[in-house]
C-alpha cells in the first residue's frame, strides 16, 4: 500500500530521502505520526528511524534546511530533534531492546527496521512508511496495523504479557489511545493489563500522570476511567477515585454511585471546556465523599464537609501524582471547596450578602466555578434538571445584579492589617485579625459602605469596644 503524501510534507520527505541516501542509511518515518495521517487526524510530531546513526542523519537533514534549525541531541538515547515549520521531527536509529524485570528502561543496542517495529508499543504504532527511493511512500505493515485501525483495534505486536511486562507503562497508553481514538482495546490485550496491573508500581508517576493527563484532556474522558477501574489500575494509581465507587443502602434508603456520577460530571464538562484543570475540579469535587458519609435515620445519607475536607485532600493527591503545586492546584482546590455555594443560592430569598460573598471568594474563577456547578447535575429526572437549570440562571442573574452594583469580583477590603496596627499601635495579633474580619464582614453585609472613610470609622468603632485606643 502507498501512503498519501501531503505537499507541503513532500519537501521535507524528499530531503531526508537524499541526506539518507548519501549516507548509506536505510530511512522510514514510524509510529503515531503515519497512524494520525492515515486516521485524518494532524500531528507535529513526526518519528524518523534509520538503520544508521540517527543523530548524524538530524545533523545532515538540518544542513539542508532553511533557516537552518538548531538540533538537540540527546547522545544518551541515540536520538536527535529538530523543528521546522509548525513539526517536531525526532531522529533516531533503528534499535532492539531488551529489559530488566525491575526497570523499564531498557538495554538498547543497534537492530534492524524489523527490530524497532518489534519494540513498539502497538500494532497501530507500528506501521512505516518508507523514505527510500526504491519503494518511496510503501506502507510497512508486519502486524495488520492497518486492518487494525480499521477494526478501531488495540492490540500489541508481540505477547501483550511480555509487551506489559518490558514496560507497563504501555498498560496506561492503551487505554489512552483508546480513549483519544475512540478504539476499543483486543480482549487479550485488555485481559492482560488486568493481569499485569501490579507492574505499574516500576512506573515513575510522572509518567502515569502525564497519560491520567491525557485521558482527561480526551472528548470523553469517563471511557478512560471506565477501563482503568475495571482492569483495577486505578486502584493502583489512584485509590482516593476508586473510593467513590459503590452504592450502601440502609432502611431503605441509598445514595448515587459517586464514582459514575463523577464521571458523568466530567463528561458534561468536557462537552463545554478544553481547560485541563477545570476537569481536574470536576474529577475532585466529590472526592472526600467517601470519609464524611454518615447514615441519619431521619435524612439518609449525608456528606456533611466533603467540600472542605475534599479542597484538603487537593495538595495531597497533586503531590502523590506528581502534578503542579501552584497556582494550578490552588485553582482546582479553590473550585472544590466552592463547588456547593452557587447550588445553596438556588434558594428563595437568598440576601445580596450571599450574592456579595460569592463574588469575592470566586473571583475570577466564578464563570468556571458556574460550569462546574451546572456540569454537577446528573438527576435522571429531566424536570428536575429543567428547574435546577433554571434556578441557576436566577443565580447567575442576581450575580450580574450585585456585581454591576457593588464591582466585588476580587475586592479586597480598604482597611488593611497594616492600617490597624498602625492606628491602635498594635503587633500582628488576634485583634488585628478579628477587626479585620468585623470591617469585611460589615462591607459584605451591607452594614458598612464600600469606602475607605466609612470602613475607617467602623474599624474605630470596633476597636474602642475591644478596649483599644487610637495612637
Amino acid at each position: 500500500m502507498i501512503f498519501s503524501i501531503q505537499p507541503y510534507e513532500r519537501e521535507i520527505f524528499r530531503i531526508i530521502s537524499q541526506t539518507a541516501a548519501r549516507l548509506g542509511y536505510p530511512a522510514y518515518v514510524v509510529g503515531g505520526y503515519v497512524r494520525d495521517r492515515l486516521l485524518a487526524r494532524p500531528s507535529k510530531d513526526m518519528d524518523i528511524v534509520c538503520v544508521g546513526s540517527g543523530i548524524q542523519l538530524a545533523e545532515e537533514v538540518a544542513g539542508q534546511l532553511r533557516p537552518i534549525p538548531r538540533v538537540a541531541v540527546y547522545q544518551r538515547f541515540g536520538t536527535a530533534m529538530l523543528r521546522h515549520g509548525d513539526l517536531e521531527i525526532e531522529f533516531v536509529g533503528a534499535r532492539k531492546e531488551s529489559y530488566r524485570h525491575d526497570s523499564r528502561k531498557p538495554s538498547v543496542e543497534e537492530g534492524s527496521l524489523e527490530d524497532d517495529q518489534n519494540r513498539r508499543d502497538f500494532t497501530i504504532n507500528a506501521l512505516a512508511v518508507s523514505l527510500n527511493e526504491v519503494d518511496f511512500g510503501t506502507i510497512i505493515d508486519p502486524f495488520n496495523g492497518l486492518q487494525h485501525l480499521e477494526l478501531k483495534s488495540i492490540q500489541t505486536p508481540l505477547e501483550p504479557g511480555r509487551t506489559f511486562s518490558d514496560d507497563p507503562l504501555r498498560m496506561m497508553r492503551a487505554i489512552r489511545f483508546a480513549t483519544q481514538l475512540d478504539f476499543n482495546i483486543e480482549e487479550q490485550t485488555l485481559q492482560a493489563i488486568g493481569r499485569y496491573k501490579d507492574r505499574i508500581k516500576i512506573v515513575s508517576m510522572e509518567r502515569i500522570a502525564i497519560e491520567l493527563n491525557k485521558i482527561i484532556d480526551s472528548k470523553v474522558p469517563s471511557v478512560g476511567f471506565k477501563l482503568l477501574f475495571d482492569t483495577g489500575l486505578l486502584h493502583l494509581i489512584f485509590p482516593e477515585m476508586t473510593a467513590l465507587h459503590g452504592v450502601e443502602k440502609r432502611q431503605g434508603k441509598s445514595h448515587k454511585d459517586n464514582f459514575y456520577h463523577t464521571l458523568e460530571v466530567l463528561d458534561n464538562l468536557a462537552r463545554s471546556t478544553d481547560s485541563l484543570w477545570l476537569r481536574w475540579a470536576a474529577v475532585l469535587h466529590d472526592i472526600a465523599k467517601p470519609p464524611t458519609k454518615r447514615f441519619e435515620p431521619e435524612h439518609g445519607w449525608t456528606f456533611h464537609g466533603h467540600e472542605v475536607l475534599g479542597a484538603n485532600m487537593v495538595p495531597r493527591i497533586f503531590g502523590r501524582l506528581k502534578l503542579p503545586l501552584d497556582q494550578k492546584m490552588k485553582y482546582v482546590q479553590k473550585l472544590v471547596l466552592l463547588h456547593l455555594r452557587p447550588i445553596s443560592l438556588t434558594k428563595e430569598n437568598i440576601t445580596d450578602s450571599a450574592i456579595r460573598r460569592l463574588l469575592v471568594d470566586a473571583g475570577d474563577d466564578l464563570e468556571d466555578l458556574m460550569l462546574l456547578c451546572r456540569a454537577d447535575i446528573t438527576s435522571k429526572n429531566p424536570a428536575k434538571v429543567q428547574r435546577y437549570l433554571e434556578n441557576y440562571e436566577l443565580v447567575q442573574q442576581r450575580l450580574a445584579e450585585v456585581e454591576a452594583k457593588d464591582h466585588l469580583r476580587n475586592w479586597q477590603p480598604p482597611i488593611t492589617g497594616e492600617i490597624i496596627m498602625e492606628t491602635f499601635g498594635l503587633e500582628p495579633s488576634r485583634e488585628v485579625g478579628a477587626i479585620k474580619n468585623a470591617v469585611r464582614e460589615a462591607i459584605l453585609d451591607g452594614i458598612v459602605a464600600n469606602d475607605y472613610e466609612a470602613a475607617f470609622e467602623y474599624m474605630l468603632e470596633r476597636g474602642k469596644e475591644m478596649g483599644l485606643e487610637r495612637v
